[in-house]
């Protein structure tokens, strides 16, 4: 591979060789019934060199009985052959970090040796893996890439399950173009937690917190670049960690998180374009918007439901015409969770998070970069950040100007202002003082509640009128009914917004050097 911007060498001159690439282990989780499926899989009887191999693989997870390491984040992972390490089981909330990633042992200790947390309390086994490694070598292009599959069973005393994970190892190239026709055919996706810390859940029977959530903490990021590659690599992660939750329908809050990760995704990547544009994250962004289109019609009708809807039923709750209004509406909700489940179960999603990966991880926006995109992807933050959130601070300052007077649709464009600048400031506030920065966001945060309001009770008058059937009074009444309410709270809303607004812009940016 040729470096970027190498000048070629005098006539006869000697090519200097490129680099070798970068070695790159990405881990992921494979449904148990799909992995038999694995060995005689046609892209890899396609690629194998060689036969496959298999060993015994067999893990431990240890703790003190007080659980003094998992208190800390921590187990002592001992396996069958070879010495015992220390583990966290989760990253740093400050550390770069991307889906499928690997966390390297915490220490090495030796055959008798506990970690410092323990106290010296002898250490006892939480929970093991037992099972099988079936290893094979593959040939993508010039590029070798091992694949692992470990299946087994992890056990605790009181509790078993089935586990299958596939660790691919290689140079980057090669390791991200498998991983993306793996995962176009099988259900294959990178984990939301460690082994190890799926163990621990297993033994204590409490769900593992997220090693991801929220907005992007970017507060080590040293460079323009870094700031956007730790924001990509974490809101990835929150993605995947609520998607079960929104596929499974049970809880409204997944949805409503898997859209803000997805909306905070498409930001972060707009807001860098001026340096980190390419036609890679055009697609990114693309299949973002995508499953966006699922989520929102999900998301609104839930919404609706446990809004609105609610309160007119806590209200009426005998009305047959405000019932049958209420049943549509469910009806369309179950429907719009059914298209977005049939979108996370398929190869759409997988692909949307493979791409994503690849992007942050290849790099593709230096591919012929000039020197001044160089110097701006490697400058430090905040000079960067300071002007894309004036940009966004003095479009929002243009808009609410006449706040006291906006009408519906102006009032609906400035929350899209808001929303844009606090999904901006999200990203940027770690890199500046702490405190200026968290009195700016909770402004804009209450601003933006406040607009969301206004806007909800918008979309639940189109959603009740979207339900209206032909010579049928009993729901025409109902969604008179619902448009009454909503009008009605648009007016005592409006104080609330003007409120909020007048908190925000009286307060300096966090950004300014003032």
């Amino acid at each position: 591979m040729t470096p970027e911007g190498r000048e070629g060498g005098a006539p006869g001159a000697e090519a200097s060789e490129a680099p070798p690439e970068a070695p790159l282990s990405l881990e992921f989780v494979l449904p148990v019934t799909e992995a038999a499926r694995l060995a005689r899989f046609p892209i890899l009887a396609a690629l194998r060199q060689g036969r496959i191999s298999t060993s015994t693989e067999e893990l431990h997870w240890l703790d003190t009985p007080d659980g003094a390491l998992a208190a800390e984040g921590r187990l002592v992972e001992a396996p069958k052959r070879g010495p015992r390490r220390l583990m966290a089981l989760a990253p740093a909330a400050e550390a770069p970090w991307h889906p499928g990633q690997i966390l390297p042992p915490v220490a090495m200790l030796a055959p008798h040796e506990t970690p410092a947390a323990a106290e010296g309390a002898a250490l006892m086994p939480l929970a093991a893996l037992s099972g099988k490694r079936r290893s094979q070598r593959l040939l993508i292009g010039d590029a070798v890439v091992m694949l692992h599959l470990v299946q087994g069973h992890l056990r605790t005393v009181a509790a078993e399950r089935e586990v299958a994970r596939v660790v691919l190892s290689g140079t980057a190239p090669a390791v991200l173009d498998l991983a993306r026709r793996l995962a176009a055919a099988l259900p294959l996706l990178p984990p939301s937690q460690s082994l190890g810390a799926e163990a621990l859940s297993l033994a204590t029977g409490q769900a593992p917190p997220p090693r991801r959530h929220g907005a992007p903490d970017t507060s080590e990021a040293a460079s323009a670049e870094a700031c956007f590659t730790m924001a990509i690599g974490h809101l990835l992660e929150v993605a995947l960690q609520v998607a079960p939750i929104a596929r499974a329908g049970v809880e409204i809050e997944g949805v409503h998180q898997l859209r803000v990760a997805l909306r905070r995704l498409r930001s972060v990547l707009k807001v860098f374009r001026p340096i980190t544009g390419c036609k890679q994250g055009r697609a990114l962004d693309g299949v973002s918007r995508q499953m966006l289109g699922l989520l929102g019609p999900a998301r609104d009708w839930d919404v609706f439901l446990a809004g609105i809807g609610a309160d007119l039923a806590a209200l009426l709750p005998e009305d047959k015409r405000l019932k049958s209004l209420l049943s549509a509406a469910e009806a369309k909700r179950q429907a719009a969770y059914a298209a977005l489940a049939e979108a996370l179960d398929g190869p759409a999603w997988r692909a949307a998070v493979t791409s994503g990966l690849a992007f942050m991880l290849e790099k593709p926006w230096r591919a012929g970069a000039g020197d001044e995109r160089i110097g701006l992807l490697d400058a430090p933050p905040q000079d960067f950040a300071a002007l894309i959130l004036d940009k966004r601070w003095g479009s929002l300052l243009e808009a609410g100007a006449e706040i006291e007077t906006l009408p519906a649709e102006a009032l609906h464009e400035l929350r899209l202002d808001a929303k844009r600048l606090r999904y901006a400031a999200e990203v940027f506030a770690p890199v500046f003082p702490k405190k200026a920065a968290r009195r700016f966001q909770r402004r804009l945060a209450a601003l933006q509640e406040e607009l969301g309001r206004s806007n909800d009770a918008a979309v639940a008058r189109s959603l009740a009128q979207s339900l209206a059937q032909d010579k049928d009074e009993g729901r025409a009444w109902a969604i008179g009914l619902v448009e009454g309410w909503c009008l009605a709270r648009s007016v005592t809303d409006r104080d609330d917004v003007v409120s909020a607004w007048k908190k925000l812009s009286c307060k300096e940016s966090f950004w300014s050097a003032d």
